[in-house]
């Protein structure tokens, strides 16, 4: 028994869900976002909660109806209050700034790293080594994140490169002679 599929989905004051067979389409205050889901699973508004029912108790349905109550529960929440994944910079002369719509990073290339973000996903720069990625829909935001981090991925020695906030690098221990002299 799906454990994440039968629980019903909340739908916020201001939220309003339309469901037309295979097709969600969810608006709130932060915008709207739209959906193809598998046909198999219903979803059906009752009473201000979304509920998805799946036809039967097999494989393909039990891994589909989790899947499309977690698709929908993102949706309703990134209308709502959104998606935000923070970022920062470790290394020595690492940094961020915004210029206009793009992220400039300098990440100890030869040159600065600008990067636009699709439409939809806002950068926000806290400080020159702290930044956010937010948006309405989780899967661009963790997308943009990823991008972003595939940049200068945290290497294991120093720790230097771009890091999730609070991930935490396993470091290796360097050459074994180092320092004795």
């Amino acid at each position: 028994m799906s454990r994440i599929g039968k629980l019903p989905i909340p739908v916020p004051s201001g939220v309003n869900v339309k469901v037309e067979s295979n097709h969600v389409s969810v608006e709130g205050p932060r915008g709207r976002l739209e959906r193809s889901l598998p046909s198999q699973i219903e979803i059906e508004l009752e009473g201000g909660h979304l509920v998805c029912r799946r036809p039967s108790d097999g494989r393909e349905h039990r891994s589909l109806h989790g899947l499309t109550r977690t698709l929908v529960a993102n949706m309703v929440t990134g209308v709502s209050s959104g998606f935000r994944k923070e970022l920062e910079l470790v290394g020595v002369g690492y940094r961020a700034q915004k210029q206009g719509d793009e992220l400039v990073l300098t990440l100890g290339f030869s040159h600065p790293v600008r990067f636009r973000p699709p439409e939809g996903v806002g950068i926000e720069v806290a400080d020159p080594t702290h930044f956010a990625v937010t948006g309405n829909s989780k899967e661009q935001v963790g997308q943009v994140a990823a991008d972003l981090r595939r940049l200068r991925p945290p290497e294991p020695y120093k720790g230097k490169g771009v890091h999730y906030r609070g991930e935490r690098i396993r470091r290796k221990a360097g050459k074994a002679g180092k320092g004795a002299k």
